[in-house]
């Protein structure tokens, strides 16, 4: 990314000396740049910010006041080895939010581009965050967590370490995540509680431009799997012979075959609905 504007450190920031600073980055008071940092061009660090650790911070990506990224992973097991954080391009990080530098499990913790990160939000250690993934106010991830592409978090929600979250997936607020969420899923767990499935993403699917027939066949995908008869891993064989081809539905099954730590999250009765969600 090339800009026009002049790289602007203000006289009462402090840039240690070995810290990489692209064309028009602009760094406002009092933040605190350390001499591993990378920060690409148009990069905007505007007051207070602290940026720590091995952090490369993408192009015109925007943080606001008291922001900490790439500051040490809350991990009794971290003894200050040399790991990474990454956060990508056009960003907009907000007040407040906090990003913790990976452990030598994985030696990283990256954010891809385009993500909205809404004040107090909080990535832990080792996390894997995709592109264009929003986190409304507050909402956290444990350590090791996995989001895809195009998740929405909302506020208050809190994510169990070793967690996955499949792309265009929807939390609700205060919803606490101790199960894997399926792609197109949306998670929701009344005042804090473990929450479950109550349908699909449907809104968020035709924002991304999926078709009607995508639509069907991801709901009829979806209640094979969580409504058919039998126990779930017959269900999930069949759902796999049917759809396991179609380009959409298709990636529930291959979500669920890459299970790791943690078990996917099972659906409400079906009369559990809320606006949005599945028809």
């Amino acid at each position: 990314m090339m800009t026009e504007r002049p790289t602007f450190i203000h006289p009462l920031a402090h840039v240690v000396s070995g810290a990489q600073l692209g064309q028009g980055v602009s760094v406002g008071p009092f933040c605190m740049v350390g001499a591993d940092v990378t920060l690409g061009d148009g990069a905007t660090l505007h007051s207070n910010v602290n940026v720590s650790g091995k952090t490369s911070i993408g192009a015109g990506t925007e943080v606001h006041a008291f922001a900490s990224l790439g500051s040490p992973p809350q991990d009794l097991s971290y003894k200050g080895e040399d790991t990474e954080t990454r956060i990508g391009e056009h960003c907009v990080i907000r007040e407040g939010v906090t990003v913790n530098r990976g452990t030598p499990k994985t030696g990283l913790t990256s954010i891809g581009d385009r993500c909205f990160m809404m004040a107090y939000s909080h990535v832990a250690h080792d996390c894997r965050v995709g592109n264009n993934v929003i986190f409304a106010n507050a909402a956290t991830l444990g350590g090791h967590v996995k989001v895809g592409d195009f998740v929405f978090l909302g506020g208050l929600c809190a994510v169990h370490q070793f967690t996955r979250i499949g792309e265009f997936a929807m939390v609700g607020g205060l919803t606490g995540v101790k199960d894997d969420v399926i792609p197109f899923g949306m998670a929701f767990g009344a005042n804090g509680v473990s929450g479950e499935l109550i349908g699909l993403n449907v809104i968020g699917m035709k924002r991304r431009g999926f078709t009607r027939d995508d639509l069907r066949t991801v709901r009829a995908c979806y209640d094979m799997l969580f409504y058919g008869p039998g126990i779930f891993a017959d269900r999930l064989e069949q759902a796999g012979t049917a759809y396991r081809d179609h380009p959409a539905a298709g990636r529930l099954i291959s979500f669920i075959d890459a299970g790791e730590k943690r078990p996917v999250m099972m659906a409400a009765p079906k009369k559990t609905r809320v606006a949005g969600a599945d028809d």
